[in-house]
């Protein structure tokens, strides 16, 4: 079987088990038998995902990572391979991600029984990316075989190209902090609504409020995102809306920005509980920190990629979404990088968490292609 027989044959198994985070039960059984009949040894920190490992021909230890959940969306693309879960699709290229790993397993093993492993390396395939920070649970279940030097790890980007490989020191995806107001007002029939504290009111001015953050107290060569996804209030069409609840979502990669965003939320819900007489709390759910990439890496990184004559392309702002590789900086130093799968020819143009997303396998060929290049520079 060729590499990339390979890795059509489990990404397609794998796309039609699509399983979301936390269940990924099909898919560890699938990694698991895979690993057995190469007979390598793992551990399973958590009730999901594998860790694995093989030991090479120095004292040096590297990992490398990949996600393995999938994303509550139903799939829409018309291939052989779909989904066969109702809204359930791996719509954010998670399936690739851990073909990729298991691709590089497979070279791993052939160059152990050559003699020609140069490092200890430790494969990562973790459960809950999407959501519950599936990284920092495995971290704080997990004992590693003594000290990790470096961890690696590549998420697919359909909005480049195949072929391109982005990347950047330093923050190269945002922070993902969730905000959450709660307003109590008070409820009077409509005809006497002047004896009432609507909530209704205190959400619009609320809304317009955050809208505005960016624009007015935050520097506008920084892009940051804070984000309303969902509103709600009233009780009755004829009363005075008593309740009212605002949620959302904060993406930013300047840590002062953060500090800025929140400090400015708190002050609104203290002004627009004085401005209309209403009890106006907010709370914050601390998500994911921004993934930042260790500079010492990069001249592995640059002369792997050189090596493959692959196109690295810097990038000169991160990407605004959250990713949970952030965590495993307390494990070790780690880098993270993005490799195109936009391919215009052949239809492969839906973004990432659409129903549409699809890729050619031949670029995990390439990703297995850039960890055995990073294992041998290192």
């Amino acid at each position: 079987m060729t590499d990339l027989d390979f890795a059509v044959t489990h990404r397609r198994l794998l796309h039609q088990i699509p399983e979301t985070s936390m269940e990924e039960v099909q898919t560890t059984a699938h990694i698991i038998r895979f690993l057995d009949e190469l007979n390598i040894p793992y551990e399973r920190p958590l009730e999901t995902g594998v860790v694995a490992y093989m030991d090479g021909n120095s004292d040096r230890t590297f990992a490398f990572r990949a996600d393995i959940d999938a994303l509550p969306i139903h799939e829409e693309n018309d291939v052989e391979f779909r989904s066969r879960t109702d809204n359930s699709m791996h719509a954010c290229g998670h399936d690739g991600h851990t073909t990729a790993l298991m691709l590089f397993v497979k070279r791993c093993r052939i160059l152990k029984e050559r003699g020609a492993l140069p490092h200890n390396v430790v494969f990562i395939f973790q459960p809950s990316e999407e959501t519950a920070a599936g990284a920092d649970q495995l971290l704080r279940s997990w004992t590693p075989r003594g000290e990790v030097e470096a961890v690696f790890g590549i998420h697919l980007m359909p909005d480049e190209d195949e072929g391109k490989v982005m990347l950047r020191d330093g923050s190269i995806t945002a922070s993902a902090t969730e905000y959450r107001f709660h307003i109590a007002g008070e409820s009077s029939h409509v005809a006497s609504k002047h004896q009432g504290i609507s909530a209704v009111e205190v959400l619009m001015h609320l809304s317009t409020q955050i809208s505005q953050l960016q624009h007015f107290h935050l520097d506008g060569l920084n892009r940051n995102i804070v984000h309303i996804g969902n509103m709600t209030a009233g009780e009755a069409i004829n009363t005075v809306a008593s309740r009212g609840y605002l949620e959302g979502t904060i993406r930013t990669y300047v840590p002062e920005d953060l500090k800025v965003i929140k400090d400015r939320l708190q002050l609104l819900a203290e002004t627009a509980g004085t401005l209309f007489g209403a009890e106006v709390n907010v709370t914050f759910n601390e998500g994911y920190p921004p993934v930042m990439n260790d500079a010492s890496l990069r001249s592995t990184v640059d002369e792997a990629l050189g090596n493959l004559k692959m196109e690295a392309v810097d990038k000169d702002k991160p990407y605004l979404f959250g990713e949970d590789f952030s965590f495993y900086n307390k494990l070790a130093p780690s880098y993270f990088v993005f490799f195109g799968s936009r391919n215009e020819d052949k239809g492969y143009t839906g973004s990432l968490h659409t129903s549409t997303f699809n890729f050619d396998e031949k670029v995990l060929v390439d990703v297995a292609d850039y960890y055995e290049s990073i294992l041998n520079n290192l």
